[in-house]
């Protein structure tokens, strides 16, 4: 398992004699100077770190190999579920060779072109389509981009027919929603302040909904107010009912787990009226709440329901007495998306998206809520979009589309016809690809404190003896890691490895009690369930310890983080990715403040001690032979600051005793990249260094 180590020893670090007392505890933090990337020892300690890094990856065997077959397997593509619009269709496409998605439009002729490619507007590929929703005419599309990896989206409108931009760029639409009003001329949108109008650094944590009239200036705007609409709440989702009868606006605070609703009765007048509080923070749930085409306000919620529920009332009497239940909560599965389905010869149904311990299923429901009948899908796999035809376009009514993906098949799209009851592939990924031959398992293991887990193992199908073994997961603010094609995966797997992704606590996969189950005080939750993911894989007989790696990225990195520090016998190589690890200071920077909800504040006394217990950089400690570690991090990460890789790699080189030529800590970074989207090939060369930096660890042999 040795490779091609350099000799040179680790970039010096200063260490600080910096502790500082909080709420009593003596904290040391001999690496704050690494926070400030400006600083000249961190610009020179990132670059000796840079050349350090590439002499060991660039040498390690199997790489070449590795890049065709990843670049083999990402060249399926991908095709998205469609969004119909008065008989035009739109769908994103990703061909081979493709770097990033294509937005097309198909004509009611059946006609199809590009709308928007990413290439085209950026030959270099740091440009990414960060949303995009077309009018309920079908003749106007709103669109969103940033360039690399900022994620400070810009809005843009274009007319569909000329492909032509019809008014000048709007700046500051940074998970900004759109809504459309009815006639394209008119649309409600969320924008964050400007920066004058906040105090430094705050801009992102301020937005306001406004009402725009195409062609005209922003400050014509029209200003969205309401009770307590402005205190607090950080995001927000706007909706407008196909009548434009209606507006209904969501906020949160944060990644907090808990919505605020407003309603308000559009009408005809030239102004929209104050909107009037539904849900409040104060409500403690979760609610998707929209005005259908029968008027009716709908609230897909998780009040009285951890697993999700659906209830509906008029609109003119929306508060919570007023709910009539429709579908009730099932206690074995989540509820995840609502849809209205026309039928061309009878009354509608609902078709209802849920997920049973992450694996999709979908049934559709009368409009009384009574069971209709379910919907055959392709097998245990996800979805990426659930869709129907629009008013407008009457020929397509009584089908359903599925983006549909599994551990073995591209995003590709399926469609359900009611008049014949069968499930048929309409497009499939449009790149042909040879996919491994891979034995599938859905297994179950126990917990520390004795909660049953599952996880998705994905083996060679004659696999037999210990091999290198692969784990991830996420395990963090109620997000689900579904059963879905993973090229990186598969090429694990193909050369002899397995993989397995856990559903652990502190994600969506088991509801919102599974969520609550692994945040805040809970969180050692998360961590053990990936202990004890591990163990279950060496009992199994599929690994063992000293051929055992985990990877992670974002909470994910916080996740390996903590795993390789509190169990670093348990784990032989660690890649972290984009990680949070000083969970002292993580509110200090981008959008850290947010996410206290999830993890607690340094600031209350109680919730510090949570931090504590398992901040992975407070528990790097000297004379621990720690795993061979590789941190990725992007420069232009607005989501989670480099520096919490900076520290922990200087704080892992410093203590470990485990011998740099067989357990390195390296940090590799990208200058020009962000936390979401990128282009495939950087896609493919980060995990190409991933992959064969893991491999030559564990001893997997790389073709």
């Amino acid at each position: 398992m040795d490779a091609p180590y350099p000799t040179a020893p680790y970039p010096e670090a200063q260490r600080l004699d910096l502790v500082e007392e909080l709420h009593g505890h003596r904290v040391a933090d001999p690496y704050r100077w690494l926070e400030d990337p400006d600083d000249p020892r961190t610009r020179a300690w990132s670059a000796a770190q840079d050349l350090l890094t590439r002499e060991h990856i660039d040498g390690l065997p199997g790489r070449d190999g590795l890049a065709t077959r990843l670049t083999e397997l990402m060249s399926a593509g991908s095709v998205s579920a469609p969004l119909w619009r008065a008989g035009r269709r739109f769908a994103t496409r990703r061909a081979p060779g493709q770097e990033h998605a294509v937005l097309h439009v198909r004509e009611p002729d059946g006609a199809e072109r590009v709308l928007l490619d990413p290439i085209a507007l950026d030959p270099t590929g740091r440009t990414t389509i960060d949303g995009w929703v077309p009018d309920l005419e079908g003749r106007l599309l709103a669109y969103q981009l940033s360039s690399g990896g900022d994620e400070h989206s810009v809005l843009h409108v274009l007319d569909v027919a000329s492909g032509e931009d019809v008014e000048a760029p709007i700046d500051r639409c940074r998970y900004s929603d759109v809504a459309w009003l009815p006639g394209g001329e008119e649309f409600v949108f969320v924008r964050m302040v400007a920066e004058d109008e906040v105090p430094a650094g705050e801009q992102a944590f301020h937005r306001r909904i406004w009402r725009h009239r195409v062609g005209t200036p922003t400050t014509e705007d029209e200003l969205v107010d309401g009770p307590g609409l402005y205190e607090e709440h950080t995001y927000y989702g706007v909706h407008v009912s196909r009548d434009g009868g209606w507006l209904v606006v969501t906020g949160n605070i944060g990644t907090a787990r808990r919505d605020s609703v407003w309603i308000a009765e559009l009408g005809d007048g030239d102004k929209i009226p104050p909107l009037t509080p539904l849900l409040t923070q104060a409500d403690d749930v979760q609610c998707h709440a929209w005005v259908d085409r029968d008027g009716l306000l709908y609230l897909h919620t998780t009040d009285g329901a951890p697993r999700w529920r659906l209830a509906v009332t008029d609109p003119r009497t929306p508060a919570r007495e007023h709910w009539r239940e429709l579908v009730p909560e099932d206690p074995g599965s989540v509820l995840q998306a609502v849809r209205r389905l026309e039928r061309p010869d009878g009354p509608p149904l609902l078709a209802l998206a849920r997920a049973r311990h992450a694996v999709a299923e979908v049934a559709l429901h009368d409009a009384d809520g009574t069971l209709h009948s379910t919907v055959p899908l392709p097998g245990t796999g996800s979805l990426t979009g659930i869709s129907v035809a629009d008013r407008d376009t009457p020929a397509e009514a009584g089908r359903l589309w599925l983006g549909w993906t599994d551990l073995v098949t591209p995003p590709e799209v399926q469609r359900y016809d009611l008049t014949t009851g069968l499930m048929l592939r309409e497009e499939a990924a449009p790149g042909a690809v040879d996919v491994p031959a891979v034995r599938t398992e859905h297994r179950e293991f126990t917990s520390a404190d004795g909660t049953t887990v599952r996880m998705f193992v994905i083996s060679p199908p004659d696999a037999s003896a210990p091999r290198p073994a692969l784990i991830t997961g996420y395990g963090g603010f109620g997000i689900s890691r579904v059963p879905a094609y993973t090229a990186s995966a598969l090429a694990w797997v193909e050369a002899g490895g397995t993989f397995a992704l856990v559903s652990l606590r502190g994600g969506g996969e088991e509801g919102e009690e599974w969520h609550l189950a692994g945040n805040r005080a809970n969180k050692q939750n998360v961590f053990d369930d990936l202990h004890a993911a591990a163990a279950a894989l060496i009992d199994a007989g599929d690994t063992a310890a000293d051929r055992l790696a985990i990877m992670g990225g974002s909470n994910g990195g916080l996740l390996v983080g903590a795993a390789l520090t509190q169990r670093p016998e348990l784990y032989r190589a660690v890649v972290c990715s984009a990680p949070l690890l000083d969970m002292v200071r993580y509110e200090e920077f981008s959008l850290g403040r947010t996410w206290n909800d999830e993890y607690g504040t340094a600031a209350d006394p109680d919730e510090l001690g949570w931090l504590l217990n398992y901040s992975p950089y407070h528990h790097v400690h000297d004379g621990v032979a720690y795993p061979a570690v590789l941190f990725t991090v992007f420069d232009s990460d607005s989501r989670v600051d480099p520096l919490h890789a900076r520290k922990m790699c200087a704080a892992l080189q410093h203590a470990s005793t485990g011998d740099p030529h067989t357990r390195p800590v390296l940090i590799r970074r990208e200058t020009d990249v962000g936390h979401g989207a990128r282009a495939v090939s950087r896609s493919v060369a980060l995990a190409v260094d991933q992959l064969s930096f893991l491999a030559a660890h564990t001893g997997l042999e790389l073709s």
